[in-house]
């Protein structure tokens, strides 16, 4: 079995090739890469078992694990990161493959925990992810709680600054559509203050609320940027 740690930290890169040895005997080869880049690359060979970094300077772990999944849907990605953010598993979920295995496990995991998530996911094909992790999927499934994929899609337009008609006609939308989603984002995100409290602008706290949450996070805000600009560049083809 050949594994992949895709980790830009020196010394975290070295406790994961630890916990690799004493976990997964099995192994037989194990590759590394500094970066989401180098680590797409390294993926190409021959690789089914990753471990991922999320937040590295160079490409993140998102946008890597999309590529490795889109040329290889197959392949067993753990993710290991400081991360909890709401953010930050929706958009591992939106890029998960339907069935494939994988893991989120925080850095502040026990070493044990460590171990069974690599086991579980790179050598069973098990999908675990951190208790911390599976709390916000709880929250996520309680409509009034947590944002639904369409309120959340409009907290980003918002954020990158889309009025109500340009979020309509991207998300296929009708204004009034948006409109609710808007109300229905400023209930859940508490942007109301006390009665007395000054007026504020409340598209702009929705967004410093969900960014204060961790419903928002500047890696969500850089890939819907991208994103959004791929979107502009189409319009005169989409009419």
């Amino acid at each position: 079995m050949k594994i992949l740690l895709v980790e830009d930290d020196p010394l975290h890169a070295a406790f994961l090739r630890d916990a690799v040895a004493q976990a997964l005997p099995e192994v037989s080869q194990i590759l590394t890469a500094e970066n989401g880049r180098e680590g797409e690359a390294m993926a190409r060979r021959d690789v089914q078992a990753v471990v991922m970094d999320l937040q590295m300077k160079e490409r993140n772990g998102i946008d890597a694990a999309r590529t490795i999944w889109s040329e290889r849907p197959d392949t067993r990605i753990l993710f290991w990161s400081n991360y909890a953010d709401e953010a930050y598993l929706r958009g591992l979920t939106r890029i998960v493959p339907s069935g494939s295995p994988y893991g989120y496990v925080l850095k502040t995991a026990p070493v044990q925990r460590l171990h069974l998530a690599m086991r579980a996911v790179l050598v069973e094909g098990q999908v675990l992810v951190d208790r911390e992790i599976h709390r916000l999927q709880q929250r996520q499934a309680r409509p009034t709680q947590g944002l639904s994929e369409s309120e959340y899609s409009v907290l980003l337009d918002m954020a990158l600054g889309l009025p109500d008609r340009e979020i309509a006609r991207r998300r296929g939308m009708s204004e009034r559509t948006v409109q609710n989603r808007l109300l229905a984002l400023y209930d859940k995100l508490a942007v109301d203050l006390p009665g007395d409290a000054p007026a504020m602008n409340k598209r702009v706290r929705a967004v410093a609320c969900a960014l204060a949450s961790g419903a928002l996070n500047v890696e969500a805000l850089r890939i819907a940027e991208r994103e959004m600009l791929d979107w502009l560049k189409r319009l005169p083809e989409l009419g």
